[in-house]
């Protein structure tokens, strides 16, 4: 039986121009909490504000990108999403003040979501279905070398405390990212539509006239998105605070390979787990994976040195690079295939969601208390992913059938 192919030439063209927005997201996750310290003397709950008003524009965009993607076509939107974030990214410069500054913020997470909804589903679109779960590992693993990159050059491009530097970086970035998206051959015909539930598919689709609920969130995509949530509550604990955590540990000289760490491990491990979510259940990478995730950061609040840090880095990216892609695949493979779009912006959305609210949430634990406090709490929420996974999950009999019954229906 021949392979089927992953790396087509449009694949890798969709995962570059992922890849710089990622970049561009981690880069400004970073360093803006630390420009609202240093540059507008914030305090801890606005440092944490500057990311929660970025996932309150994706969660405002996020509903309506995966209908959108559906109906008018990923690279469009993926194209059209990532030109406002490009503006976006231009129009810091002259973002003066707290206030223009949020309102911003705002544009840009409303165009992150449309961009990044658009080009995960036409990636999905364009990995055969006997090799989902590798073919979105891989995708996924261009995020993880973001979240590698993007919080040390955040770091470095913050360490002269020029705004107009970091700005400068990150609009060639985000318009290498455009450039890239707009290289992408567009398919004729939208694959999921084609053949012999075509149909099925169009009588399912979205109708025009009055907006629906299930036009826009994927019922069948919800159940493990709302796991998603409460994990990414977790990890905003990381991006947004990290770098002022090691600093109150007198341990600043780790901050930056700490995330390289992080996103080593997810790398490495990643063609290993795309497998095993093709080969057997999902189980399998969820609950060792949210052992590693949680456990790591509870650890991670009692450092007090550099290696005990960089130790919990790897055990966190192991857990965290077999819990993200499980989830994105699951939301994708659980649902119709004319709906991926909007399963894709399902799942981000509640993602996005779990981001923000988190990293307000933990800001505002560290200012009444302190980051060891904040961390401690972050890891016993990702321990509490596991109630939503059994309850909604697992025990309701929506995970995917075992690999033999797949081949079976394939």
């Amino acid at each position: 039986m021949i392979k089927e192919k992953i790396w087509t030439r449009d694949f890798v063209v969709v995962c570059l121009s992922s890849f710089f927005m990622f970049l561009t997201f981690y880069i400004l996750a970073t360093a803006f909490p630390l420009y609202v310290k240093d540059s507008m003397h914030g305090n801890q709950q606005q440092m944490g504000l500057a990311i929660t008003i970025y996932v309150v524009g994706g969660v405002l965009g996020r509903p309506l990108s995966g209908m959108w993607a559906d109906r008018f076509g990923k690279k469009r939107m993926t194209v059209i999403g990532l030109a406002v974030f490009l503006a976006a990214c231009i129009a810091y410069f002259g973002a003066n003040g707290m206030a223009l500054f949020l309102a911003v913020r705002l544009v840009h997470g409303m165009s992150y979501a449309v961009a990044s909804t658009a080009s995960s589903a036409a990636a999905t679109s364009l990995i055969p279905r006997s090799r989902q779960g590798e073919g979105v590992g891989y995708f996924s693993m261009f995020m993880s070398i973001a979240m590698a990159i993007g919080p040390a050059l955040g770091l470095w491009l913050w360490k002269g405390k020029n705004v107009d530097v970091l700005l400068l970086a990150v609009c060639v970035i985000a318009a290498l990212s455009l450039a890239f998206a707009m290289g992408m051959r567009a398919k004729g015909a939208k694959p999921e539509l084609a053949g012999p539930t075509a149909t099925v598919a169009a009588d399912a689709g979205p109708k025009k006239g009055r907006l629906r609920w299930s036009d826009v969130i994927e019922p069948k995509a919800l159940p493990i998105s709302i796991v998603g949530f409460v994990v990414s509550f977790a990890y905003s604990s990381l991006s947004g605070f990290f770098a002022a955590f090691t600093e109150e540990i007198h341990q600043t000289h780790v901050t930056a390979l700490f995330f390289v760490v992080f996103a080593v491990m997810i790398v490495a491990s990643r063609p290993v787990i795309g497998r095993v979510f093709d080969r057997y259940k999902e189980h399998y990478l969820y609950y060792p994976g949210i052992a590693l995730f949680a456990i790591g950061m509870i650890v991670l609040g009692q450092a007090h040195s550099a290696v005990a840090v960089l130790l919990t880095g790897a055990a966190m990216g192991i857990g965290y690079g077999a819990l993200l892609p499980c989830f994105q695949t699951l939301a994708i493979k659980l649902a119709p295939e004319h709906r991926r779009g909007s399963a894709t912006g399902t799942f981000f959305l509640m993602f996005d969601l779990g981001y923000g609210v988190g990293s307000y949430f933990m800001g505002m634990i560290a200012s009444v208390s302190d980051y060891r406090m904040m961390y401690a709490g972050a890891g016993s929420i990702a321990l509490l992913s596991v109630l939503f996974y059994v309850l909604l999950h697992h025990r309701r009999r929506t995970a995917l059938p075992a690999p033999e019954a797949r081949a079976k229906t394939a």
